[in-house]
């Protein structure tokens, strides 16, 4: 399963919304750099999904806001 996220680095709160089953739009605390937001987007996701954040792997996007990720069975 594949889905879609919006990210918002360097915000001042963690916030997860919800657009549809598989797009959300996130804002996270950590910066765009070194692959912060990107593992903070990650964690977020998961604890949303109620999955281990080691199954969400990042499919595109690793330098942009526009992110798919991929859920791993």
């Amino acid at each position: 399963m594949y889905i879609k996220v919006k990210v918002h680095a360097g915000e001042k709160k963690n916030i997860l919304k919800e657009k549809a089953s598989d797009s959300f739009e996130v804002w996270v605390k950590a910066p765009a750099e070194r692959g912060l937001a990107n593992e903070a987007v990650r964690t977020l996701l998961a604890e949303h999904l109620d999955i281990e954040a080691k199954k969400l792997h990042l499919i595109k996007g690793a330098t942009s806001p526009a992110k798919i990720y991929e859920i791993k069975q």
